[in-house]
């Protein structure tokens, strides 16, 4: 029972940060019918986040009473940052480049997340990297990997792949070419958006990094920022969206789409996210995104109809290879850091102790708390 315990403690980051792919893909579908049924993406992260702050609020309240530090302006600054980060400039972003090109495009860009994510965590100290350890390598690598595979990705469209026999023959032969022609005039400007709404997003990670040593209380953070992005996404959405009537929600897709995502992808994302990046750092947080494209493929080809290109498939499995080349290695750093704990707790013996001249011939041991020296005949 006592090993099953402890693999299953040394596995729980892995499962959550799993199954939140599978919650994000899952908005991704949701979020895309919603929109295409008149909901304003300007309107849901202000929707969402309004959610997702009514959700956390409590539990914050309720679990963090006694552990929440004071609130100093530092970490209010940084909590308004965060807000501005992923909730408004992220999600707005990639929802604009999603609308114009596909959710699954636009899930597969993102994968580019964990090398961002790496490049910044060097660059504020937050990753230490040995170019003569093979783990360092393997991140190093990966990402130059990885960074490939999103250019591939990019630049290069190819073929339709039909991965699943009906994928697109659900719809009509007007919408495709329609869909096919739009996507072509803006497929450019989607890329750059969701490339911009990336690299928003690893900088949100590295700064949670941060903030959560200065404020270690995931659940209270991540009300505040899930509040300071109801806000600041709620003037942004005001100057954009000019009728009343887009606020108004019915029973229907739309509704669903705030719900869903506000509770999955913002209220517990980001405190799971918190949490781990808390123990394993901001990269081994961001290293999962493929799966979630996987999923969002698959999901998008059976309710959305979507087409899948030779050259997304191409670049999703070069970065695939190097992001999982990233995650090796941070698996080999947490391993020689939690080594390198272990033998620094382990006891030592107090060298003044053993004389002036440092040594001993006969056998000796140490006894009690006093280090008092006791020689054998």
């Amino acid at each position: 029972m006592g090993f099953l315990r402890e693999a299953f403690n040394s596995s729980k980051p892995y499962l959550a940060m799993v199954a939140l792919q599978f919650g994000y893909a899952g908005m991704y579908i949701i979020t895309m019918i919603g929109m295409k049924r008149g909901l304003s993406h300007w309107i849901l992260v202000v929707y969402r986040h309004a959610t997702a702050t009514l959700v956390i609020a409590p539990f914050a309240l309720a679990f963090e009473r006694k552990i929440r530090p004071k609130m100093t302006r530092s970490v209010f600054l940084k909590v308004l940052l965060l807000g501005l980060l992923e909730p408004v400039i992220d999600q707005n972003l990639y929802f604009l480049g999603m609308s114009i090109t596909s959710a699954t495009y636009a899930s597969a860009i993102v994968n580019v997340l964990p090398a961002l994510t790496f490049v910044l965590a060097l660059a504020f100290r937050l990753e230490k990297v040995n170019l003569k350890r093979i783990h360092s390598q393997a991140k190093v690598l990966g990402t130059v990997i990885t960074v490939t595979g999103a250019m591939v990705m990019t630049l290069y469209k190819g073929p339709i792949v039909d991965i699943l026999w009906y994928s697109h023959h659900g719809a009509t032969t007007t919408h495709t070419a329609a869909g096919s022609s739009s996507t072509d005039q803006h497929w450019l400007a989607g890329t750059i958006m969701i490339l911009v709404c990336t690299c928003s997003w690893a900088g949100y990670f590295i700064l949670q990094s941060i903030t959560l040593k200065e404020y270690p209380a995931e659940l209270s953070l991540t009300s505040l920022v899930c509040l300071a992005g109801t806000v600041e996404g709620g003037i942004i959405a005001m100057i954009m969206e000019r009728d009343p009537k887009a606020w108004a929600l019915g029973f229907d897709s739309r509704l669903l789409a705030s719900v869903y995502s506000g509770v999955v992808c913002s209220g517990i994302a980001y405190y799971v996210q918190g949490a781990v990046n808390r123990v394993r750092g901001p990269v081994f947080v961001t290293a999962f995104s493929p799966l979630c494209m996987i999923i969002t493929a698959v999901l998008g080809a059976i309710v959305l109809s979507e087409q899948v290109h030779l050259g997304s498939l191409l670049g999703a499995i070069i970065i695939v290879m190097g992001l999982y080349s990233v995650v090796w290695g941070k698996s080999k750093d947490h391993l020689l850091t939690s080594e390198k704990g272990v033998a620094q707790e382990l006891p030592t013996v107090d060298k003044r102790c053993l004389g002036a001249a440092d040594t001993i011939d006969a056998p000796s041991k140490i006894i009690g708390k006093d280090t008092t020296l006791v020689q054998e005949p």
